[in-house]
């Protein structure tokens, strides 16, 4: 925790410098850099209220309202009707509006300077470590979604179910097995019977699952994982259930699994799919006795052969 506050308050001081965020004048005009922010608000808004401007930007009520007396004694907004002072919507003048697209044409030139000496790689690379940033201090506000995989998506998948599987003691057996599920998944993935998912939040991967074909109307469901930041959000859940109705909608007559008694929280997300255990096995493909379970989900009508 100590390293992580350093690093943090390191990157701010850096950052604040970087962003003029000190500077008295906000790019060179007669603004702070929290009336630009409020401006910026009011112009990327439609006709927001004073306390959703508050709420969004953390800031007291009475500073906003200055800000915004400030604001209309320029001429730069106008306040419509409502039940109060802080619940009259807000917009943009014509001249607020011109003023808006100046600094903000200002602020995209001043950014595209700074950003000029990077190459087309490090600018990606820029791009998803921000977005890291981002999801991994959003605190849990930021919205999920589910896509299907793409390229680059299936080595991370396998790199990161190496490290979260390093505390079981599972080391390269586990790694090697990894690689070789999603490298067979790329070279004989079957479109229509076979899928990846991507659980993604601020552009970062926070958890994955695959359904590939196992033969015999079989689908199996394989490498479910969630990152430990994403937990608790019904990742898990959601990814499973995508395996299912992809699974149904195929035609499958089953779904199988294969995952350990010691992982219990993946085990709950099953059984709570409608997954039953149809079998275990104590095995040493991991260097040491691992107790192995595999579980069947009957699918269109079919029954699970215990």
């Amino acid at each position: 925790m100590e390293q992580a506050i350093t690093a943090v308050r390191a990157f701010n001081r850096f950052y604040t410098r970087f962003a003029g965020a000190l500077d008295a004048h906000y790019m060179d005009s007669d603004l702070s850099l929290v009336e630009a922010r409020l401006l910026y608000e009011i112009a990327n808004r439609e006709a927001p209220l004073a306390a959703e401007l508050q709420a969004e930007l953390g800031l007291d009520a009475g500073y906003v309202s200055r800000i915004l007396r400030r604001f209309q004694a320029r001429g730069w907004i106008e306040r419509g009707r409502g039940e109060d002072a802080r619940r009259r919507p807000i917009s943009l003048t014509r001249a607020g509006r011109a003023y808006f697209e100046a600094l903000n044409a200002r602020t995209r030139a001043e950014t595209a300077a700074r950003l000029e000496g990077l190459s087309g790689g490090e600018q990606d690379s820029l791009i998803a470590a921000l977005e890291t940033v981002t999801g991994l201090l959003s605190a849990g506000s930021a919205p999920w979604r589910i896509r299907t995989f793409r390229a680059g998506d299936l080595p991370l998948i396998a790199s990161r179910q190496a490290i979260l599987y390093e505390p079981y003691g599972w080391g390269r057996p586990m790694e090697i097995l990894l690689g070789e599920v999603t490298t067979a998944f790329l070279r004989d993935f079957k479109p229509g019977r076979e899928q990846c998912w991507v659980a993604e939040r601020a552009g970062m991967m926070a958890g994955a699952v695959l359904l590939v074909d196992a033969g015999n109307n079989v689908g199996q469901l394989r490498l479910l994982h969630v990152e430990p930041w994403a937990r608790g959000l019904g990742i898990g859940s959601a990814l499973v259930d995508e395996c299912v109705r992809f699974a149904g909608e195929a035609g499958y007559e089953r779904i199988r699994l294969w995952t350990h008694t010691v992982l219990a929280p993946a085990r709950r997300i099953y059984e709570a799919a409608g997954f039953r255990i149809v079998s275990t096995e104590v095995h040493h493909e991991f260097g040491k006795p691992e107790q192995g379970e595999t579980w069947e989900l009957a699918l269109n009508g079919c029954a699970p052969q215990y």
